[in-house]
């Protein structure tokens, strides 16, 4: 079970990262075209502000589920390791659940903020602020799907045993 676990966080991740690279990807284009538009071409266009804003929003939120299949998220890990070895285990596990609750949570009340965008529009397109809006509630499906992986992949030893060891040089 630990190895599926491992496999498919793997897996998962790899996709995940791809589309922020895409995602990242356009930004820099959008972005580098709203400056050749203000200060070589003058065509005043209206939307690569607002895109840039929503591919930057939709990154970084998928971004999360990455930060925690490497265990790279803040953690505490100065003051479990003062914890006694038979205890740290269930201290870690008992983070993850916390952690699992939290994006349980913010999924829940996200989809709700998602489905608050379908009224809304955004003035400059004129279409539904919906799928912009959906990056909060799939951000966490994301990292609760992330967070039961990794809590069966690494069954509280994350801190003893590394699930990504940096390369040694």
């Amino acid at each position: 079970m630990r190895d599926w676990a491992a496999k498919t966080s793997a897996r998962l991740n790899k996709g995940v990262e791809a589309v922020v690279a895409l995602l990242m990807a356009l930004l820099v284009l959008d972005v580098w075209l709203g400056v050749v538009d203000r200060y070589f071409f003058h065509w005043q266009l209206p939307w690569p502000e607002i895109i840039a804003r929503y591919l930057m929003i939709w990154a970084a939120m998928l971004a999360v589920s990455s930060g925690i299949a490497r265990r790279d998220h803040i953690g505490l890990t100065a003051a479990i390791m003062q914890v006694p070895q038979g205890l740290r285990r269930g201290v870690l596990i008992a983070i993850d659940l916390c952690i699992l609750a939290l994006f349980l949570y913010v999924f829940w009340y996200g989809l709700g903020f998602a489905e608050s965008g379908a009224k809304r529009q955004a003035m400059i397109f004129g279409v539904s602020l919906q799928p912009f809006y959906a990056a909060i509630p799939t951000a966490a499906a994301l990292a609760v799907i992330q967070t039961v992986l990794v809590m069966i992949r690494d069954t509280g030893t994350h801190l003893d045993n590394p699930p990504f060891q940096e390369a040694s040089a």
